[in-house]
């Protein structure tokens, strides 16, 4: 299985963008968290991010994935473009936040790729997306399982 990770808006400035929201995390460091948290598993990680919104939905129109994490920071809010090329896609799809977004300004309680995500996990820092790669990881063996 492939997973495709797409990190949004201002997410390359982790390790030095506000540390008591974001944590003290590089985008590479957690890239290699991520790979050490399935390499025993039968899952492949490509990694992509960018600050701009055409990039990332070209990138959705051309991935072979087979499921999609996506951290679009910003564009979370009022990317209706980005929301349509997840749509788009059919791919199976979860959304990641680093921080809490319930609890903080209320511009980021909107998310538009509510309807088309399977789920969301936020508010612990890199842990949220290891809970993401595992929730995608066990989908996918149960869907396995039935269509044996």
């Amino acid at each position: 299985m492939k997973i495709l990770v797409v990190n949004g808006a201002n997410l390359n400035k982790l390790g030095s963008r506000d540390r008591d929201i974001y944590g003290d995390i590089t985008l590479d460091e957690l890239n290699c968290v991520m790979e050490m948290h399935v390499e025993d598993k039968d899952v492949e990680l490509e990694f992509f991010q960018s600050n701009h919104e055409g990039d990332i939905i070209d990138k959705l129109q051309q991935t072979d994935a087979d499921a999609l994490l996506l951290n679009l920071g910003a564009f979370s809010h009022y990317s209706y473009a980005i929301r349509d090329a997840v749509a788009d896609s059919e791919l199976f799809a979860v959304e990641v936040h680093l921080s809490d977004i319930n609890n903080r300004e209320d511009f980021r309680k909107l998310r538009v790729l509510e309807d088309v995500v399977a789920g969301v996990f936020m508010g612990k820092q890199k842990d949220s997306y290891l809970e993401a790669l595992d929730f995608i990881i066990a989908v996918f063996a149960q869907l396995s399982r039935f269509s044996l």
